[in-house]
């Protein structure tokens, strides 16, 4: 996009030592790419599609500080880890008060946790013990999100029904985990269960 004009020259930060290592096994095995990503790389001036003149991967501690003291617009990527923990904390804390700013959350939010109290709208939130106003724009773009879908797990339970024993829910909501409960036993997969906070099970 900003190749093509459609946003303007800013820098972008990639500042996630987890998603820089992600990155690197991506770089290793471009060859494994779809063929609109072998195409983008074939065409593309760098060759690549996990660089470009204005990005920079920030794994130290100190060019992630380095950050805060920008002038002017940026684009910081960080991992959110529904905004609980790591370098995007200190981001958030940075730039919620500036109305300027714009939140951009990816994926999918756990129940209380920062990122789902920002997704719905909270007007202020503690982050390190403090309080922190929410001026900036926070938007959700929930189509990038990486879970498989209801259809898919059915799929995914029935081929592996031959030595499937117990089925356990253990990521997402009550509400949706009871309608995948439901679907599985119509499945005829039936011994599925969505374990409380705390529960413990022998397997």
């Amino acid at each position: 996009m900003i190749d093509s004009g459609e946003l303007p020259r800013v820098p972008v930060f990639v500042d996630s030592p987890l998603a820089i290592d992600v990155t690197a096994v991506f770089r290793q095995h471009v060859d494994e790419l779809d063929e609109e990503t072998q195409a983008f790389v074939r065409n593309d001036a760098q060759h690549t599609p996990f660089s470009f003149g204005d990005l920079t991967y920030t794994r130290s501690v100190e060019q992630s500080k380095a950050i805060n003291d920008l002038h002017g617009p940026a684009i910081i990527i960080s991992a959110s880890g529904m905004a609980e923990t790591g370098r995007i904390l200190h981001h958030l804390k940075n730039n919620l008060g500036d109305r300027r700013n714009t939140i951009l959350i990816t994926s999918w939010m756990a129940p209380e946790t920062l990122g789902r109290r920002l997704a719905e709208g909270a007007e202020r939130v503690r982050i390190f013990g403090e309080e922190y106003p929410v001026e900036a724009q926070v938007v959700s773009l929930n189509g990038m999100s990486a879970h498989a879908d209801q259809a898919f797990l059915v799929e995914y339970a029935l081929a592996t029904k031959a030595t499937l024993r117990k089925t356990y829910l253990v990521h997402g909501e009550a509400e949706p985990a009871t309608a995948l409960k439901a679907k599985l036993a119509q499945a005829g997969i039936e011994d599925v269960h969505f374990p409380e906070l705390g529960q413990a099970a022998e397997l």
